[in-house]
């Protein structure tokens, strides 16, 4: 036999070690996904135009002809999904993937997938809109669950800061003149009445 020529035994370990070596690497650079709760529902199919709505409404409430100098905003659970959808798209690192949000019982329910190195899981925030005698909308979590994970504070602030954004427009209540007075929360909708300032 030549010293050139493959011996048979090697061929079929050839094969079959590359093959190994694929599923390892693949392996490694997937997500591994650790579980968590999921939405009780049906996730929202995402549209642009509604990511859109939450703007044109901030923006219709101005233009309207206020009643006693009072304004109403609705928000539904699909707008504020999309807007939320949006902002992480937006984002390099996105703080929570997936998002889905439901309005009921006055709280509002973000569900979604943060990832934290290799390990990704499941979220669900339970958070309760509170305006205080100012007329300064804060958010109180009153449930935060991450599969097995700690849940991050870049991940709770992150969230915050967007809810703020988009229950008092872009610019803030403050900037934008509205006072806000009462928010209600049920059957897939938030409901926001301000005084203009």
């Amino acid at each position: 036999m030549s010293p050139f020529e493959a011996k048979p035994a090697l061929i079929p370990r050839l094969p079959l070690g590359l093959s190994a070596l694929c599923l390892i690497v693949a392996g490694l650079a997937c997500q591994i996904n650790v579980g968590g709760p999921t939405p009780p529902s049906e996730p929202f199919q995402i549209s642009t135009l509604e990511a859109m709505q939450l703007e044109e409404n901030w923006q219709a409430a101005f233009e309207a002809d206020p009643i006693d100098g009072r304004v109403t905003v609705v928000i539904t659970e699909r707008e504020l999904t999309a807007f939320l959808a949006a902002r992480m798209a937006e984002a390099q690192n996105p703080i929570l993937k997936e998002p889905q949000v439901r309005l009921q019982g006055g709280e509002i329910q973000i569900f979604g997938v943060a990832s934290v190195g290799p390990l990704e899981a499941s979220v669900l925030l339970s958070i309760q809109p509170l305006v205080d005698s100012e007329g300064v909308l804060a958010f109180n979590i009153t449930t935060a669950e991450v599969g097995p994970l700690p849940i991050p504070d870049t991940l709770k602030q992150g969230l915050s800061d967007l809810l703020t954004e988009a229950f008092t427009g872009n610019l803030g209540s403050v900037a934008t003149g509205i006072r806000i007075t009462s928010l209600a929360i049920a059957d897939g909708e938030a409901a926001i009445v301000g005084e203009l300032r």
